[in-house]
Formats: C-alpha cells, structure tokens, sequence
C-alpha cells in the first residue's frame, strides 16, 4: 500500500467528493487550508492545461509566476505521474464543450 493511501487521506477524499456545489468547495477548503494552499493548487493546474495546451516554461513562469522547478515538476506528473491531471483536464474540456453546445443549441 502506497504512504498516501490510507483511512485518513479516504475520508479527506470521501469528504471533498461529497462537495456538491463550488461554494461549497470554497467553504470548505477555506477551512482545510490556507489561502496559498489553495492558490498554489490553482497555480499548479493551470501549470498543467497551459502544458498541455504547448506553452513553453518561460511563458507559464510570467503568467503565473512559479518557479521553472515547479513547472518542470507539473510536467512531470503530467508525463509520468499517475494522470490525475490529464483526468480533470480532459474532463473540464469535455465539460466545457458540452457547455457551449448546450448554450448554442438554446
């Protein structure tokens, strides 16, 4: 069994899926973490589309100020990890798309 997986890290897990709107999302992880927490989280998936999406380190870098390290670690995972991030990228896509049928169609 992996460190990470454990019972505390399944009820943290069980606990955000749980989550039903995005201000719910906001209070709660308003609670469980602090402000950069949340911000470097955000950071660190925006990383990750713009990765994705062909931007090189030094365009990532001045948009979001991270570091290259930090990027170099994003791309990584994005790589080599174990696909977390192409899953909600791919997802949030398809959510979007699905969206602005949605909208074009009414």
């Amino acid at each position: 069994m992996k460190p990470l997986h454990n019972s505390d890290v399944d009820a943290l897990f069980d606990t955000i899926l749980s989550l039903k709107t995005r201000e719910e999302c906001y209070a709660f992880f308003e609670d469980a973490c602090t402000i950069k927490e949340i911000l470097d989280i955000s950071q660190r998936l925006k990383a990750a589309r713009m990765l994705s999406a062909g931007a090189n380190y030094a365009d990532i870098s001045r948009e979001t100020g991270m570091s290259t390290a930090t990027i170099s670690r994003v791309s990584k995972c994005l790589d080599y990890g174990a696909g977390g991030y192409r899953l909600v990228i791919d997802r949030n896509a398809k959510r979007k798309m699905q969206n602005a049928k949605s909208e074009s169609e009414a």
